[in-house]
């Protein structure tokens, strides 16, 4: 049962519900980034930060994709803007899957 994002247990423990546009994101993420696959699955349980740019990556993959098969082989200005979004987010995850508060050997 959720109730207001959360999934509620046997009443001792609450979970949060898992994100589904996160979990996409994460996924897209991981494959355009092989070189930090491993950190981010292991960040990934620990940052609530990077559920959001994940979330965000998803929603901006995305749109990216239906505005690419709009306009087709035409370079359109709002096509180029969510791939400078998407590498934006790309950039800011690889820094955090490089910040060394997560205590992970590189």
């Amino acid at each position: 049962m959720t109730q207001g994002g959360w999934m509620m247990g046997d009443g001792n423990t609450s979970e949060p519900a898992p994100n589904n546009a996160a979990q996409r994101g994460l996924w897209r993420l991981m494959l355009k980034l092989p070189a930090v696959r491993g950190r981010l699955q292991l960040i990934s349980t620990r940052s609530a930060s990077l559920e959001g740019l994940c979330e965000a990556y998803e929603d901006a993959s995305v749109a990216l994709e239906r505005l690419r098969a709009r306009s087709g082989a035409s370079r359109d200005t709002l096509v180029e803007e969510y791939e400078t979004i998407c590498g934006e987010i790309e950039n800011d995850v690889i820094k955090l899957c490089l910040d060394k508060r997560w205590g992970i050997p590189e």
